[in-house]
């Protein structure tokens, strides 16, 4: 189970930093402002419900407290800026999240049970810290080989317009430029 899910992050992650920031929203400042101030209210209300519990059961509360605030509010950022290093920050968040409250849970157990389950947290975590890094790699190689293709074919666009003469060779040239998004 864990392995299926652990795939379905790292496609879902790979996918999204394929694409980039095409799913950000974009906030304006004031919305951004207010939004931000939501975020850090909810914590609050979140934190106070922690009180009512005690011993390692608030450890816990307190842990997935902290760490949905640091997700809203890595997500408010990269729908902000709507750029793939806020994106990767989301992400970032999350398994740090994760991390934390895992590794809370474990303090339930004892002995080399503890060991097992602090170990299998810092797994987690350190896997989606490697899928994040690989989805990067992939999203930076295929943005390299787009940008390689698209240079390929702007020459080659370029060479049928040496066929032509004045007017309709400096039409064909701009139409090549402007379709290949070259600017030399």
């Amino acid at each position: 189970m864990n392995t299926t899910r652990n795939l379905r992050h790292t496609l879902v992650a790979a996918t999204l930093l394929v694409v980039g920031g095409a799913h950000a929203e974009n906030f304006n400042q004031a919305v951004y402002k207010g939004a931000k101030d939501d975020v850090k209210a909810t914590y609050k209300v979140d934190r106070e419900r922690c009180n009512g519990l005690s011993g390692n059961a608030k450890d816990i509360c307190v842990e997935s407290a902290k760490g949905q605030e640091k997700v809203a509010l890595a997500m408010l950022e990269f729908n902000y800026t709507g750029n793939a290093k806020d994106e990767a920050k989301v992400y970032e968040a999350q398994y740090e999240a994760n991390y934390d409250v895992a590794k809370e849970k474990c303090d339930d157990l004892g002995g080399k049970e503890k060991d097992v389950c602090v170990q299998a947290a810092k797994t987690e975590r350190d896997n989606a810290k490697a899928d994040l890094k690989l989805a990067k790699t992939v999203s930076s190689a295929a943005d390299t080989a787009v940008a390689e293709k698209m240079k390929a074919d702007y020459k080659l666009a370029r060479e049928k317009c040496e066929t032509l003469a004045g007017n309709a060779k400096d039409v064909c040239v701009a139409s090549a430029k402007a379709r290949y998004n070259e600017r030399w």
